[in-house]
């Protein structure tokens, strides 16, 4: 075991009979958590409509979830631990799906912003609980190429929202949006009670979470080779991801804009869901990390080499596919307890939402002060600091297996 909590408590789990179709259900609970992201991200011009006068603080619809994520991520990952993953997880689909019940309504802008803010821990509930409970669940054969599935659910989730939530949107309002993706997080919850076996009750005698004890948390789990590598390397993938697929797109033609909005994206789950499986069958998750890293610090130094093209683009993305779906198999790989898995999860989403936040205003700030090349050098050092972390734990491993 490598869990330096002992005192969390364990949530045994039992096979469901058909393990494929509950990581199936699973995976869709995740497009939900990422529907709560992608309903308002992708329809803003929307959402202006609907909140004239509004102004900049209609980007608060967006960034809060990313602001609660940031300060109670790990927080998340302790609780979900202690409270049951089943129970946890249905709950958490259930107040998401009356939160989006009530956004339809389109309350007054400060009762939407505070039904954003109990959103985002509903939506932390389910991005630590699901993937823990896909871990347990999933035979060992599969478990890899179920997590590396469950990696692409934001992509997946931005793209159906764009495909199919805009025109709605643009034709009806937000409201009609924001209703189907309640229908949606309920109709998972209803499904996940027949799917998902029952938490098994744990010990009651887990020690009070006061502030001192989740700051102490804190510390033990980010100093873990084990419980934190994941998260430190997807600080810097999801500094990043969003960041270049925001600001680079402006600085092409219109034409290798569309495509590198387009199909970056859908190329670096491809990649990830292909290439990215085989290679986990035959080598560490946390060598095809590294290895997606190093090939992504390569090709954003070809960035500028071509100004007017979508491909160097495109090919980056398709390098971070290796990083996007091993990076959650990691978590499994390197941790073999539910509660420790729990943690792992907790503290990358915590780091993937911090690099949410930071990586578009840094982007856009070196971008202003050095150009087009420093910005393309700094996301290529991002890259390379994401592999010389990797390396630094996996030798902290090293030195403390026997």
């Amino acid at each position: 075991m490598h869990s330096v909590l002992p005192q969390v408590t364990t949530s045994a789990m039992t096979r469901p009979a058909s393990p494929s179709i509950a990581i199936l259900a699973l995976y869709a609970a995740g497009l939900g958590a990422a529907g709560q992201f992608s309903k308002m991200a992708v329809i803003l011009p929307q959402l202006g409509q609907a909140y004239p006068g509004a102004g900049a603080a209609l980007g608060f619809l967006v960034s809060l979830l990313s602001l609660v994520g940031v300060v109670l991520g790990l927080v998340a990952g302790i609780l979900v631990a202690r409270l049951g993953f089943r129970r946890t997880l249905i709950g958490a689909l259930a107040l998401g799906a009356a939160i989006s019940l009530v956004q339809a309504l389109l309350p007054p802008l400060s009762a939407m912003l505070a039904l954003r803010v109990i959103e985002g821990a509903t939506h932390l509930a389910i991005v630590v609980a699901a993937p823990t409970l896909i871990a347990q669940i999933a035979p060992d054969r599969i478990r890899p190429a179920a997590l590396t599935l469950w990696g692409t659910f934001f992509g997946v989730a931005f793209a159906l929202t764009a495909l199919f939530g805009v025109p709605l949107a643009t034709r009806y309002g937000p409201g009609p949006l924001f209703a189907a993706h309640g229908v949606w997080m309920a109709t998972m919850a209803l499904a996940l009670r027949y799917l998902v076996p029952a938490d098994t009750p744990g010990p009651r005698n887990a020690p009070r979470l006061t502030l001192r004890a989740l700051l102490h948390r804190h510390g033990e789990i980010y100093r873990s080779p084990f419980l934190s590598a994941p998260a430190w390397g997807w600080l810097f993938y999801t500094i990043t991801f969003v960041a270049v697929l925001a600001v680079w797109p402006p600085l092409l033609p219109p034409r290798a804009a569309t495509l590198v909005a387009s199909v970056a994206p859908l190329a670096a789950i491809a990649v990830s869901m292909t290439l990215g499986v085989i290679l986990l069958r035959r080598w560490r998750a946390i060598r095809v990390v590294q290895s997606g890293f190093a090939l992504a610090a390569v090709l954003a130094l070809t960035l500028p080499l071509a100004p007017q093209g979508a491909t160097p683009a495109i090919a980056l993305f398709a390098a971070l596919g290796l990083v996007q779906g091993a990076s959650f198999a990691a978590i499994a790989e390197l941790n073999q307890t539910a509660e420790s898995r729990a943690l792992a999860n907790g503290a990358l989403a915590q780091m993937g939402n911090l690099g949410n936040m930071l990586g578009t205003p840094l982007m856009l700030a070196v971008l202003g002060l050095a150009g087009v090349r420093g910005m393309t050098s700094m996301i290529a050092a991002c890259y390379g600091a994401a592999f010389l972390v990797h390396l630094a734990l996996d030798r902290a491993r090293r030195r403390m297996r026997p």
